[in-house]
């Protein structure tokens, strides 16, 4: 019987990683869709190759790396352009994620997959767990990270699928509203029940 796989999504800058990190502490793999994004665009990697083919060599930066910051404004800036990226990218990181959870190990596993609700990858995953929080927590986030201003904030999150979208497709949520601790505990709880789920299939 296949690992049971819990696709982790949410909003941006809902706690995503967060939430991953602290199932990682209990053992877990966690398998991250974003980690796999920036290694297909190193330097080297056809990935990269062909989204400078798609935008231009605009989008690098002095040292011939993917100038990431320039190539967010961009897409973020125009949905064609964002789904011009997706289609670039998308099959390639679904790829890499289905082979590198072909070989992971444990009682479950993680699956971080932001965009799960954009492109419609829950086909890939046995449960959806969404990590959601007030939209007003995501600005002042976004704030205090590398986001310039409370417009720019606010285009990337209108960018993404509905807080209502997410959490229709929820069969687990986590309210990430709160501190660590609170996060911790909601987090050991799902962990006990995915063990138990792991253990009988039939209540997947």
């Amino acid at each position: 019987m296949p690992a049971l796989r819990i696709g982790l999504t949410g909003g941006i800058a809902s706690g995503k990683s967060t939430v991953a990190n602290l199932f990682a502490a209990r053992g877990i793999a966690v398998i991250d869709t974003d980690e796999i994004a920036r290694e297909i665009v190193a330097p080297g990697q056809p990935a990269l190759a062909r989204v400078v083919e798609t935008f231009g060599r605009d989008v690098l930066d002095s040292s011939g790396a993917l100038d990431r910051r320039r190539l967010r404004a961009l897409v973020f800036a125009d949905p064609v352009q964002r789904r011009r990226l997706e289609a670039v990218l998308h099959p390639l990181i679904l790829e890499e994620m289905a082979r590198r959870s072909a070989h992971a190990q444990g009682p479950y596993q993680v699956l971080v997959i932001p965009l799960l609700a954009e492109t419609g990858s829950e086909e890939h995953v046995d449960r959806v767990l969404v990590v959601d929080c007030p939209v007003e927590i995501q600005i002042r986030r976004l704030l205090a990270r590398d986001v310039e201003n409370q417009r720019q904030a606010q285009s990337m999150i209108a960018a993404q699928a509905t807080r209502e979208q997410r959490l229709s497709l929820a069969d687990d949520i986590i309210l990430n509203d709160g501190d660590l601790e609170a996060l911790e505990s909601r987090v050991e709880a799902l962990d006990r029940r995915y063990r138990q789920l792991s253990r009988s299939p039939q209540s997947r």
